[in-house]
């Protein structure tokens, strides 16, 4: 079927690409991501940051997490050709070439990182330069074909960029940003471990060691639930350090709660089977679970 699907699409190395094409290199889900935790991040901050100035911080963060996500295309397109979820990428069907890509990521995250510098301070041009390596080297190229905890080591990366807005505006780290890291941190992994369980044949195809295919269905699930049990003190952290009030607190430990039983359910099916069902109803709650829990970061700010 992917054959088939990229026959009909394929084009030549020598084709023009668009700048659509591009742009679909640099993850722009992924992008949509990172500018709403940076900004939520820097709005968070004691200080107040110019809006204009605020934009383009945030836009630079965004950019710079588009390039790692262009760099990993390049380095796993062999894979991508490989899984129904990412066949139709620019590279797999054509649109792009390998060359064309890694200089795109190359030429992004120079930018990106060089102009955070000049536009708001080091500190945050160097934690976005460091979660572009990390993201490149450490999990793309390390971890992601060689461990199971690729995805939990891998996490860092995407854990920063609330860390970085709080950086554009106060040019310090405290525990209160670190709060963000650790929140997303520990909510990575039920995340992926649940699609990689409804999409495990994909994995299993381009021989990626998920933990469904290298510790089995019942170490999954209960890796799920243990992490999303973990949920709970890290919930909790904001409130017990005096960032946040009990606006934010009560209405998470309730989102929190609901996704334990969500992930309860999971682990409680059959012995060595799972619901694919609810484990793409997990993984679909727990984008809505962590986009609630950034957005009541800023109601609680409000009140």
């Amino acid at each position: 079927m992917i054959k088939s699907r990229l026959k009909n699409r394929n084009l030549s190395q020598e084709d023009v690409f668009n700048l659509s094409d591009l742009f679909k290199l640099m993850k722009p889900r992924v992008m949509s991501l990172v500018i709403f935790t940076c900004a939520v991040g820097l709005m968070m901050a004691p200080s107040i940051v110019p809006t204009k100035d605020a934009i383009i911080g945030i836009m630079l963060v965004s950019i710079g997490a588009g390039a790692a996500g262009a760099l990993n295309m390049w380095y796993e397109s062999d894979l991508d050709a490989l899984m129904t979820r990412t066949c139709l990428r620019p590279i797999p069907t054509g649109k792009v070439n390998k060359n064309q890509a890694l200089v795109f990521g190359i030429t992004l995250s120079i930018f990106s990182v060089i102009a955070l510098d000049y536009y708001a301070n080091r500190l945050s041009a160097g934690i976005l330069l460091f979660t572009i390596l990390f993201y490149v080297f450490v999990y793309t190229i390390w971890l992601k074909r060689k461990t199971p905890q690729n995805i939990v080591i891998g996490g860092a990366a995407g854990a920063l960029p609330p860390v970085i807005g709080w950086t554009i505006a106060t040019n310090s780290i405290s525990l209160e940003p670190l709060t963000f890291f650790l929140i997303i941190f520990f909510w990575t992994p039920s995340h992926f471990w649940a699609l990689s369980l409804y999409k495990s044949e994909d994995y299993k195809k381009a021989k990626i060691p998920m933990l469904p295919l290298t510790n089995g269905v019942e170490s999954t699930k209960l890796n799920i639930f243990i992490y999303s049990l973990i949920m709970i003190p890290i919930i909790i952290l904001p409130y017990v350090i005096g960032f946040v009030g009990l606006a934010f607190l009560i209405p998470t430990l309730i989102l929190t709660i609901y996704y334990n039983l969500l992930c309860f359910e999971l682990y409680n099916f059959k012995k060595n089977k799972f619901n694919a069902k609810k484990a793409k109803s997990i993984f679909g709650y727990s984008i809505l679970y962590l986009f609630l829990i950034f957005v009541l970061f800023l109601i609680d700010k409000i009140l």
